[in-house]
C-alpha cells in the first residue's frame, strides 16, 4: 500500500485508482473515530460514507498532502457535529401499514393544533423557499447555487427565518394557553 500523502497527490491530479485506494485506507480510521464516539450504531456507516464524500470533494483544497490525515479528521469532526445537531436523524416516523401505531401514541396535543403552514406564510417567499429546500435536505451551498446567493447569506436567512418562526409559534402557543384551548 502506498503512503497516504502519495495517494493524495495522485488523487488530486485525477487518478481515480489512487482516490479509491485513499478512501479505502481512510475508512477504518473513520470507523474507529466514529465508533469510539457514538458506539456501534447504524449511523456509523452513514457518517463514514458522508465523510469520505466530503474528503473526496475537498481534496482539491488540500494544500499540503502530508497533512491529509488532519484534513480528513477535520472532515470527520464536521460530520460528527452535524450528527450531534440532528442532521442525520429521520424527519418522520414511519409505521408498518399492517400494524398501525396505538391510538394513545397519536393523541392530539398543542403541537398539532398550531398551523405551521400559516406560520410559514408570515415569512418572505425567498425565506420560505430556503427553509423548504433546507428541510428537504439540500446543503447550504446547494441552496445558494439554486437561488443565486452566497452560502453565508443563505445561512443568515435561515437563522432569521427560524427566529421569526420561533416568535410566531410562541405567540400562537401563548394564545392557545391563554384561551384554554390546550385542554380540549
Amino acid at each position: 500500500m502506498k503512503d497516504l500523502s502519495t495517494l493524495a497527490v495522485a488523487a488530486k491530479k485525477g487518478n481515480e485508482e489512487s482516490l479509491s485506494e485513499l478512501l479505502k485506507a481512510l475508512e477504518p480510521i473513520f470507523r474507529g473515530f466514529f465508533v469510539k464516539r457514538i458506539g456501534t450504531r447504524v449511523d456509523v456507516d452513514d457518517l463514514i460514507q458522508n465523510t469520505l464524500v466530503r474528503v473526496a470533494r475537498g481534496l482539491s483544497d488540500l494544500k499540503d498532502p502530508k497533512r491529509l490525515k488532519g484534513f480528513a479528521m477535520k472532515a470527520a469532526l464536521f460530520d460528527l457535529q452535524d450528527f450531534y445537531r440532528g442532521r442525520y436523524t429521520g424527519k418522520e416516523m414511519l409505521y408498518d401499514a399492517l400494524s398501525p401505531p396505538e391510538s394513545d401514541s397519536m393523541q392530539p396535543d398543542i403541537a398539532t393544533a398550531i398551523d405551521v403552514e400559516n406560520a410559514l406564510q408570515q415569512l418572505s417567499p425567498r425565506a420560505r423557499k430556503i427553509i423548504e429546500l433546507r428541510e428537504i435536505g439540500y446543503r447550504y451551498e446547494e441552496i445558494a447555487e439554486m437561488i443565486g446567493s452566497t452560502e453565508a447569506a443563505v445561512k443568515m436567512q435561515v437563522k432569521r427565518a427560524f427566529d421569526k418562526l420561533r416568535h410566531i409559534i410562541m405567540a400562537l402557543w401563548a394564545g392557545y394557553f391563554w384561551l384554554g384551548l390546550w385542554r380540549s
